[in-house]
């Protein structure tokens, strides 16, 4: 952490932390910062106090088919933009992420509830733009062979035009990056419709946009609720959607795409199952195991499903269950705090809900957690439940909380059973010692996104998404440039 931010998080209140850091709450579209729209304004709560953090205005059809209008006419000059002028810009809003990389570690912490922490700033979306930028001038096309008539054939990687990103509300900056860094790259235009739970970062981020030299309306921000969301993926000129959020959103997605055939890439929830085996470094599996704490818990990809192999139960859950002990929880502005709040009011009493019958129904043994500490805000201390059966609505639905569920195995092929044994397929984690084990069990579980003996950093240049009804499609690497082009075939005769 930087002595500038330090300092500042050891002189600056909530309301101080606001005051400086939050940007204009507006639309954007084109060159356009809209503040004033017929569909009034929202409130954001800051989940760390459950007082006002401000508010922004709900767009509705009319602003969305303006952005959309402003995409789809810049998309024609954005196209023809030669691959070094577009990498330029890339590169340019990557340096200005990173010289405003202290406002968004701060506007995560008051949106989100997060403790401050640079990785949580604009880290990762440097990474995605600087990976990318790199892919603008290297987008060719491929010659296709053909039989038996004579002729030359070539494949071409358009871009789609304009793009629908549907941000989630738990990594704002994070997700746009992701999203937007390939879309453009690949020439396409996009409209952004952050989480009503998390406005403000997208907006800065739009700003920072067209400060870096993106012609107006290559990004659009749009704020709102559900109907900006349900205008964006229904309109007829948006070309594709990426959404990142829950399963039950992304089924209202799914219907309302299929009006126009509108193509989707989705990544989703997860209840990753993260497996120990008894020849494991057990302090170095234990350490991993607490990760269901960060964020909160509000994270698709963490290890939420605890397996340990019988051999060695009692001693990693001794371990795991002493250092949730010492999670300090509290204020995400105090730069001793290690877990937050929740995002909301209703999260938190849903969570508690989810424990409080996990309790009744006497799902496993309540180990540590399973209350909230006693201050203002929202939240809810790490839970760890020992014993679980692993057809439990605990060990199945995903929680969103910081909420462990640990299952007791006897052997590698229960072990993979127990973990494939569900609707998701987003993440696994597997701690081994013997390396043809790690590879054999890495290639059996059924998830996107697999990592050995610790946590992949999700560097930009690797595919991430899940399988089953954690999504489709990836992001990062090549495969999330490839989500925002699609093949077109020209064939010449040579008769």
């Amino acid at each position: 952490m930087s002595t500038t931010l330090s300092t500042t998080l050891s002189t600056t209140s909530h309301d101080e932390a606001a005051a400086r850091f939050l940007p204009d709450s507006s639309l954007l579209i084109g060159d356009q910062r809209i503040s004033s729209v017929p569909g009034g304004t929202m409130d954001k709560i800051n989940p760390a106090t459950g007082t006002l953090l401000g508010s922004f205005p709900v767009a509705g059809k009319a602003e969305v088919d303006a952005a959309v209008a402003a995409a789809k006419d810049a998309f024609p000059k954005w196209r023809a933009t030669s691959p070094g002028e577009r990498r330029r810009i890339m590169i340019r809003i990557a340096e200005l992420l990173d010289e405003n990389s202290e406002q968004f570690v701060m506007l995560h912490a008051l949106e989100s509830g997060a403790p401050v922490n640079p990785a949580f700033g604009a880290t990762m979306a440097i990474d995605h733009f600087m990976y990318y930028a790199g892919w603008a001038d290297k987008i060719g096309g491929e010659l296709a062979p053909i039989y038996p008539s004579t002729g030359f054939d070539y494949v071409k990687h358009e871009p789609y035009g304009v793009i629908g990103a549907l941000l989630t509300w738990n990594g704002p900056l994070m997700t746009a990056a992701m999203k937007v860094a390939p879309a453009i790259a690949a020439g396409n235009t996009v409209v952004i419709k952050p989480a009503e739970l998390a406005p403000f970062a997208a907006i800065r981020f739009g700003e920072l946009c067209l400060e870096a030299g993106l012609p107006p309306g290559v990004i659009n921000v749009i704020t709102g609720g559900p109907e900006a969301g349900d205008a964006i993926v229904r309109h007829p000129d948006v070309a594709k959607i990426s959404f990142t959020g829950g399963i039950v959103t992304a089924r209202h997605i799914l219907r309302a795409a299929a009006e126009t055939i509108t193509p989707v890439v989705m990544e989703l929830g997860g209840k990753s199952a993260n497996v120990v085996f008894d020849d494991a470094d057990i302090a170095t599996a234990a350490a991993h195991a607490t990760a269901f704490a960060m964020s909160a818990g509000q994270g698709c990809l963490l290890p939420t499903r605890l397996l340990v192999q019988a051999g060695v139960y009692d001693r990693v859950v001794e371990q795991v269950v002493n250092t949730v002990g010492q999670i300090r929880v509290g204020d995400p502005l105090d730069p001793g705090t290690v877990m937050g709040p929740v995002i909301s009011e209703a999260a938190r009493d849903r969570i508690r809900g989810v424990i409080d019958d996990a309790r009744a129904a006497g799902t496993g043994e309540l180990l540590t957690g399973g209350d909230s500490p006693s201050v203002k805000g929202f939240y809810v201390n790490p839970t760890v439940f020992g014993g679980v059966d692993n057809s439990s609505s605990l060990a199945q639905n995903e929680v969103f909380g910081p909420v462990l569920s640990v299952i007791p195995f006897s052997d590698e092929d229960e072990a993979i059973a127990i973990a494939n044994d569900s609707t998701f397929g987003l993440a696994g984690y597997v701690h081994t010692r013997d390396v043809a084990r790690a590879h054999r069990v890495a290639d059996r579980l059924d998830a996107g996104f697999i990592s050995v003996n610790g946590h992949n950093p999700m560097p930009a240049s690797t595919p991430f998404g899940g399988n089953k009804q954690s999504g489709y499609g990836r992001e990062g690497g090549r495969a999330g440039l490839e989500e925002f082009l699609h093949h077109k075939n020209v064939y010449v005769s040579l008769d």
